[in-house]
């Protein structure tokens, strides 16, 4: 046996990875769920179900919430396995990037409104007041 033979004779892993590879059953469950999870948010805002707008607004987050780890577990074979656990990472790291920028900014708008606009209804009815 030549020695080109000899080192092919192992098992070459490259472009391979060990995330698992979905079935017809896999695909349908997802598809499912998917669509029961679209289905129930636009039931609970079509009938008005919740009549509080804020309460409404969670749920339809949480709903969204799930839906989107339904999409990576089903359509996008994403587990703490895939591509070594990098996948994985690279999500978590994506999420706290995402909870920083967020709450950053909603934290920044929220104290430019205080801090910048405290007279601000006061002295715009003056000015109404004093037009001719």
């Amino acid at each position: 046996m030549s020695a080109h033979a000899e080192s092919h004779d192992h098992h070459d892993d490259h472009g391979h990875d060990d995330a698992p590879h979905s079935t017809m059953k896999g695909y349908m469950t997802g598809f499912f769920l998917a669509v029961v999870l679209t289905a129930i948010p636009f039931w609970l805002v079509m009938d008005k179900v919740i009549p509080d707008s804020r309460t409404l607004a969670v749920v339809l987050l949480i709903f969204g919430a799930i839906q989107i780890v339904v999409h990576m577990i089903y359509f996008l074979h994403m587990n703490t396995k895939s591509e070594g656990g990098w996948n994985m990472l690279a999500l978590i790291f994506t999420l706290v990037l995402v909870v920083i920028t967020l709450s950053g900014s909603i934290w920044v708008m929220y104290h430019l409104n205080t801090n910048m606009m405290p007279g601000m209804t006061h002295d715009m009815t003056q000015q109404v007041k004093n037009l001719p």
